[in-house]
């Protein structure tokens, strides 16, 4: 082996072990927001403001998370000058920990919301919404698995079943337009569940715009076909 070659192979080997620490950072990140979002339906669940609180609080460590990864990706992209599906690979990683971070901010809208919750009485319907973050939960879960594999298969089916989380909105929706009709003692909290039940479909868009850049590094091409949406409070 000369000396050029050498060098070369020295030099993809410490750009793979870099790439590799950065999705490491991520897939901790995005477990970190699904985390604060099952901390946060766990303080709604049992009406605990403090336990609520903690959980808001936990959106500055993603918020650092996310600064330590731009820098690391500013880093990368000065030093490596990279081409190719490298280039896509580290646009990714800051793409997905922007939305990751922006999962975060959802996850803490819904604690805030959840203490304001607690000044009034419980509203049946709140058990409508573990369900509904149960499944914006895995959604995430399942493109951080699918991003540590570059998995573009598990990504697309991500993708897929974003449809599946605007049906359970979809129908929370009309449920709390519902209740709040026949009690409108109740139009306050049921506002308040409209909200977190919003935040909690947004943290599943967020999740499918990961999907989407997993596929776009692993198959070098926009997912570009109409994605189902099923969101239908517009039409209520």
């Amino acid at each position: 082996m000369n000396t050029t070659t050498a060098a070369h192979d020295h030099i993809v080997k410490s750009f793979d072990e870099e790439m590799s620490r950065l999705t490491g950072e991520i897939a901790a990140m995005g477990d970190l927001a699904v985390k604060q979002l099952e901390s946060a339906m766990d303080a709604l669940g049992k009406r605990d403001s403090k336990a609520a609180q903690r959980a808001a609080d936990n959106d500055d460590a993603l918020d650092a998370q996310e600064r330590q990864i731009s820098d690391d990706v500013l880093r990368l992209l000065a030093l490596r000058q990279p081409m190719a599906r490298d280039l896509r690979e580290i646009l990714a990683a800051l793409r997905i920990a922007s939305d990751i971070e922006r999962i975060g901010d959802y996850a803490a809208n819904v604690a805030k919301r959840s203490m304001t919750l607690n000044l009034s009485a419980p509203v049946p319907l709140v058990g409508s919404l573990p369900p509904m973050a149960r499944m914006a939960g895995r959604l995430v879960h399942e493109a951080m698995r699918a991003y540590v594999a570059h998995d573009a298969e598990m990504a697309h089916a991500v993708w897929e079943r974003d449809a599946d989380l605007d049906t359970l909105y979809t129908t929370l929706f009309r449920e709390l337009l519902t209740y709040m009709m026949e009690d409108p003692r109740s139009i306050t909290a049921c506002t308040h569940l409209l909200f977190i039940a919003k935040n909690i479909e947004r943290i599943g868009d967020h999740a499918t715009n990961i999907a989407e850049n997993i596929w776009f590094v692993v198959r070098g091409e926009p997912l570009i076909e109409p994605r189902t949406k099923l969101d239908r409070t517009l039409e209520t």
